[in-house]
């Protein structure tokens, strides 16, 4: 069955336009509804309250969030506002319920799910998660992805015209690790499918964020309309994409690391390369292995590649940290690694990379972030997007990415508050004046944008010609 997947940014936008102003408008209504009642007491001591909770709530939601250390750009400031709502709606049905005409109790019970959604929104906003109501109902429902095929249905397909290839669910074993993971998907270019067996193709393990599921790079960042593009101007040619499970769970942050959050690196160096080899036949040559990771998934591209170069030899690292991080240096052994400063050292990149010594052939990339500029003119010039090395990538192209306008509509917001971290442009430069002492061939390139699946899927998506011939695969007009 071959999923429909060409809706995602057709219909109602979440990120931008009338529905999300038109669910702000009516929580904010209701819970002024709630609110407005005309009794000295209730304005002296209610309603108090109900202020009171949601200064609370706002304040709590925004220490959890620095102490776990989950974001990297800074919550816009309606978000805390959003969260300030949900609670001070529910004050307001907890505390008015039993005065008030019945309309007036009506809207306190309506205000706090209409809150909570427009909280919900908001935040996708800012991550850009799922760009259009469609999106979030295809994910919600498990819709098939595009090209979605069966295992059982792929010997009928060989030989055959599969037009852009296919993308297959997979259950790999997890013998080598023992980490409990959620299914996870592999895109087979139509040149897989050539012949009477399949081609020895290179390979790209394909990293999620923090918080995700294995289909995000499909579902959330939307990159297969590019690949489709691409693979149907180079003759079916492209590197095998294997979506992988980093956590188990949406919410379980490994940093692809082994530790007390389960063994996610054994997964993904033991499990993963050794189904991919016998399941598809790919290479097993490291020089035809790639990571490419976003956000977190960029920190375990950068460690995979640095710890395990007998499995990989190229990398891109999009806005990554500098390491695997759970908040502090002290919170992230006592989180990550039950306290064991050892096991922190073993899956340091820094650290990694030091120790290692030299590296051959090894190649890396970081895609990162500047804020953009929206008065006075952007500070890279021409179309904004910068590039912190005036060269090509490593042994490849001069290809840079080309993100989307902040006012796309079809980009989240990323942190445009007004305020941004900086700490990921640094942490790219630092990763790679390090790599570079060991002999790693690495480029740091930066684009205009916020944190979002938009960024991480530009990225993606422009460095794929790069990618392909770097892995070996013929590229036309690749300059």
């Amino acid at each position: 069955m071959t999923g429909r997947g060409g809706n995602f940014h057709h219909g109602i936008s979440l990120l931008h336009g009338w529905l999300p102003q038109a669910v702000l408008f009516a929580a904010v209504f209701t819970l002024i509804v709630a609110l407005a009642r005309f009794k000295r007491n209730w304005w002296l001591f209610s309603v108090p309250v109900c202020v009171g909770l949601g200064v609370a709530a706002a304040w709590g939601a925004w220490l959890y969030m620095m102490d776990e250390g989950l974001a990297s750009d800074p919550a816009p400031m309606l978000l805390w506002v959003c969260i300030a709502m949900i609670a001070a709606a529910g004050g307001a049905f907890i505390v008015g319920w039993r005065s008030g005409p019945w309309w007036q109790q009506g809207a306190a019970l309506l205000a706090v799910p209409l809150a909570l959604v427009n909280a919900l929104i908001v935040l996708n906003q800012w991550v850009g998660y799922y760009p259009t109501a469609n999106a979030a109902w295809e994910a919600l429902t498990a819709e098939p992805l595009p090209h979605q095929t069966s295992l059982a249905s792929l010997a009928s397909l060989r030989n055959t015209n599969v037009g852009s290839g296919r993308i297959v669910p997979v259950d790999i074993p997890e013998s080598g690790s023992h980490f409990k993971h959620r299914e996870e998907y592999v895109y087979l270019p139509p040149a897989w499918f050539a012949g009477d067996k399949p081609p020895a193709l290179p390979v790209v393990m394909m990293i999620g964020g923090e918080f995700n599921t294995p289909a995000d790079w499909v579902r959330s960042g939307q990159i297969m309309p590019a690949v489709d593009d691409f693979v149907n101007g180079n003759n079916g040619q492209a590197p095998v994409l294997v979506f992988v499970d980093s956590g188990g769970s949406f919410n379980n942050d490994t940093e692809c690391v082994n530790g007390s959050r389960g063994d996610a690196a054994d997964h993904l160096t033991n499990d993963v390369p050794d189904y991919m080899k016998s399941a598809f036949g790919v290479s097993a040559d490291p020089a035809k292995w790639a990571a490419v990771g976003w956000s977190m998934g960029g920190t375990c591209a950068v460690d995979l590649a640095v710890m395990h170069p007998e499995l990989l030899h190229t990398f891109l690292d999009i806005a990554g940290d500098l390491g695997p991080t759970a908040g502090t240096k002290e919170q992230t052994i006592r989180r990550l690694y039950a306290g064991n400063a050892d096991t922190w050292a073993q899956f340091d990149p820094q650290t990694v990379m030091a120790k290692h010594g030299p590296y051959t052939d090894m190649v890396g990339v970081f895609d990162d972030l500047t804020p953009p500029q929206h008065q006075g003119g952007n500070r890279n010039g021409g179309n904004g997007n910068g590039n912190a090395n005036a060269g090509g990538y490593g042994n490849g192209g001069n290809f840079r990415p080309k993100q989307p306008a902040a006012d796309d509509d079809s980009v989240g917001l990323g942190g445009h508050d007004g305020v941004f971290d900086t700490g990921e442009l640094g942490a790219a430069n630092t990763l790679c004046e390090d790599g570079r002492r060991v002999g790693i061939d690495c480029t740091v390139h930066t684009a205009e944008g916020g944190h979002t699946w938009q960024f991480a899927s530009s990225a993606f998506t422009s460095t794929l010609p790069w990618l392909t011939a770097r892995l070996g695969l013929p590229v036309p007009n690749l300059s």
